[in-house]
């Protein structure tokens, strides 16, 4: 049997070393050394995951190259399994570099602990990663890799979305979410939007507002869940879109928040002098102006993840 080809793609260490500051007159206050020493630790605690899979992975009939996410330049291919470790931003990264051939697992290295938390509440917030497409940590990174390599786990498809610009394809796909806004957050951003489907269109909607944010299933629990949009289930095909802070939508009220069907494309006419396209949080970003069109669809090359267990059960 050949051996296993597989691209480990690392979160970069952030963090400065607390220690770096104990002499400084301005990190002499010790709750705030309490949570620089705390931001250390997390640095640490993914450094010691990083080394903690790559020694399980020594052990395994495999191949593989580490790669630290701002090193990704190219399309990932020739490999048999991506391995991201980090968190979800990293699988994001990873995404952009992907098509529908290659799986990928995300391992999440620094999960957030619930004593933690309660135990620094009221000093700061000590969550840390969410790891929401993460099926892995280092409690079970090994069982999952095995799973993996023995055929004993199968990769849900999970939808991402089209992005066009003026009928012209952008080249990523979003996996979480994509919003349509003016450069500046307190600039009034004017668009209209309609539904279509095949030769049929549902009536332009003609909005002022902070933007538009239109999210897959996979980032509905995300920054579209946080301003009032609703969970799907991670298979869905569906994409949910919802007007940020509009200014009195009037009789477009109840349409502000909903979904785009697999069937439908969703058509947005930008009528401000410069906007953006941020894909994926600020990890991609697009510039649109005055009479731009953007067309969202989910017809896009699904990404092939081995989820956490809960979502798919």
């Amino acid at each position: 049997m050949a051996r296993r080809r597989l691209l480990l793609l690392l979160k970069p260490f952030d963090v400065l070393p607390s220690r770096q500051f104990d002499d400084s007159s301005h990190f002499r206050n010790p709750k705030l050394l309490q949570v620089l020493k705390y931001l250390d630790s997390r640095c640490l605690v993914h450094k010691e995951a990083i080394n903690f899979c790559q020694n399980i992975l020594r052990k395994k009939f495999v191949d593989w190259e580490a790669v630290y996410r701002f090193n990704l330049c190219r399309p990932i291919r020739d490999v048999d399994l991506v391995v991201t470790i980090g968190g979800d931003g990293t699988l994001l990264q990873a995404s952009h570099f992907m098509d529908d051939s290659i799986p990928v697992v995300g391992v999440n290295s620094d999960p957030t602990q619930a004593e933690e938390v309660e135990d620094y509440n009221e000093e700061f917030d000590a969550t840390r990663s969410t790891g929401y497409l993460c099926a892995a940590t280092v409690k079970n990174f090994e069982q999952i890799i095995d799973d993996i390599l023995e055929n004993h786990a199968k990769p849900s498809e999970v939808s991402r979305m089209s992005v066009s610009l003026n009928s012209k394809q952008l080249p990523t796909y979003a996996l979480n979410d994509v919003l349509i806004c003016h450069p500046c957050p307190a600039t009034v951003s004017r668009f209209s939007f309609s539904k279509k489907k095949e030769d049929q269109s549902s009536s332009m909607v003609h909005c002022r507002s902070s933007g538009l944010r239109v999210s897959t299933a996979a980032g509905s629990t995300a920054a579209m869940l946080s301003t009032g949009g609703f969970a799907m289930p991670i298979l869905s095909q569906d994409l949910q879109y919802m007007v940020r802070e509009p200014i009195s939508p009037g009789a477009y009220n109840s349409l502000m928040n909903g979904t785009v069907k697999p069937e439908e494309m969703m058509e947005i006419a930008w009528y401000c002098k410069e906007g953006l396209i941020y894909i994926d949080g600020s990890h991609l970003i697009h510039s649109v102006q005055h009479g731009d069109i953007i067309e969202l669809s989910s017809k896009a090359p699904k990404l092939k993840v081995f989820l956490p267990s809960h979502l798919i059960s």
